[in-house]
């Protein structure tokens, strides 16, 4: 442990040597600062959460994960090429004691100038809150800079109902030569899962929402609906009219709630304030909404429908968003090290962005699954040509990307920081197992192995 500390201790030395610290410190703070002052807010309370939170957490993300992969490959790559590697090799350290340490290295600095730079941004979100209209820091209080948990339907197995109507149309072309069985399927469950979410013209869509768990501590406990919406055909206005009802009849008309008549705008989340106790004996909420419009619309099954209640309050739950930032910013600086194990630091540099960039571009990995490959599927007749070898080849690739990337990119702190979803502990702890403990653990692994098997000699030779 003392010989990690030692190579710790050395990686921040030159960090600090580099300037890099007092360099990112200034950026950190002066974003933190001068971004908020820039860019004016709407003046209601997500507009100032939106503008404060939203965007200076993203600046730090952002300015901490590049310098996190710069130093990583800087800190290995360049000792290595200019020799001070080799110094450091031949006394009594294994190599992956110089790994490790210089990981514990960047991450101390991180954990400084995360906890520095969010403490900045919580300092001016209570500064800034203040000076809100008290109409706008109720809802502030009570709705955004809380923690929330969130209660909704259960997703229907929409896959079982695919397989179902898949199998009774490959028996009715019996004898036909079908090759992309895997586009058909995730074909049909797009179109099952689309009639789920879909509600037409003057027709009512209901949920059950099943609030058991948590039903006896939101008693005289007012809610919060959550809903989104797409739409089939735009309409001029952009506006959309719909009524919701909220409470089990059989439980007495004082326990229903009626909206009276809502516009509300697609592909937005619209958040709206029901009664508290109407919810049946059994912790059940009955939503019912109308569609007034002459179009359909599409609510999403993740999250179209939703109810939200106060779980905890904003400390904890940013201090926690924070942890799995500082997550994703170990990945970063395994990421980095593994690169500068076997690379230069130019060449190393450039692969570890590259990489990130392919993590970027999951969406066109998804579009690859979802097509059957790169010719894709004929969705008129629901069938493709022979799939080309490049087909076979892409479809097997991108589904194990995709599976590798969930690990990781299934957390976005912000996003629910920004909306007082409550990030829980066991998010953080998930997010130490995949991220670190699978993610970064086998980046360690890789990076380590060939650290200890690289000829630093002729790797200083070469440079």
């Amino acid at each position: 442990m003392q010989r990690l500390l030692a190579i710790a201790l050395l990686t921040v030395r030159a960090a600090f040597r580099y300037r890099l610290v007092v360099v990112m410190a200034v950026l950190l703070i002066g974003g933190v600062v001068v971004l908020p002052i820039m860019i004016k807010d709407d003046g209601t309370a997500r507009g100032f959460t939106q503008i404060v939170l939203t965007y200076t957490l993203a600046l730090i993300t952002a300015l901490l994960g590049f310098v996190t992969v710069w130093l990583g490959c800087g800190t290995l790559a360049r000792e290595i090429e200019e020799a001070q590697m080799q110094m450091l090799a031949v006394k009594p350290v294994a190599r992956w004691e110089i790994w490790i340490g210089k990981w514990l290295g960047i991450m101390t600095l991180n954990a400084t100038l995360l906890s520095t730079s969010g403490a900045a941004v919580f300092g001016l979100m209570m500064w800034k809150a203040k000076r809100l209209p008290e109409k706008e820091q109720k809802v502030l209080w009570s709705e955004v800079l809380v923690a929330r948990g969130i209660a909704s339907e259960p997703i229907p197995d929409y896959k079982a109902q695919a397989e179902k109507i898949l199998q009774q149309r490959l028996q009715s072309v019996a004898g036909q030569s079908v090759t992309n069985i895997a586009a058909l399927r995730e074909y049909a469950q797009e179109r099952v899962k689309s009639e789920l979410q879909l509600v037409r013209s003057n027709y009512i869509r209901s949920w059950r929402i099943d609030l058991g768990p948590v039903m006896d501590s939101l008693r005289d406990v007012p809610l919060h609906l959550r809903l989104k919406f797409n739409v089939a055909q735009e309409n001029l206005s952009g506006v959309y009219l719909g009524l919701i009802e909220v409470g089990d009849p059989q439980e007495g008309a004082a326990r229903v709630w009626q909206s009276g008549e809502l516009s509300l705008a697609a592909d937005t989340f619209h958040e709206i304030e029901i009664p508290a106790n109407i919810f049946n004996s059994k912790g059940q909420l009955d939503i019912r909404f109308l569609n007034l419009n002459e179009t359909a619309l599409l609510f999403p099954l993740e999250d179209g429908m939703e109810v939200l209640y106060r779980q905890g309050g904003f400390f904890g739950n940013f201090a926690r968003g924070l942890g799995i930032i500082f997550c994703w910013l170990g990945f970063l600086a395994a990421l980095g090290l593994m690169s500068a194990s076997f690379l230069s630091f130019n060449v190393a540099a450039f692969f570890a962005l590259g990489v990130l960039l392919v993590g970027l571009s999951s969406g066109t990995l998804k579009q690859i699954v979802e097509e059957g490959g790169i010719t894709g599927v004929n969705h008129e007749t629901g069938f493709t040509d022979d799939p080309k070898l490049l087909d076979k080849l892409a479809v097997p690739v991108a589904e194990g990307m995709l599976s590798v990337l969930g690990l990781i990119k299934d957390f976005s702190p912000i996003d629910s920081l920004s909306s007082g979803r409550t990030i829980s502990w066991n998010d953080l702890f998930r997010a130490v197992v995949q991220i670190w403990v699978i993610m970064a653990g086998l980046l360690a692994a890789i990076g380590i192995w060939t650290f200890t098997r690289r000829e630093l000699a002729t790797a200083q030779g070469n440079g």
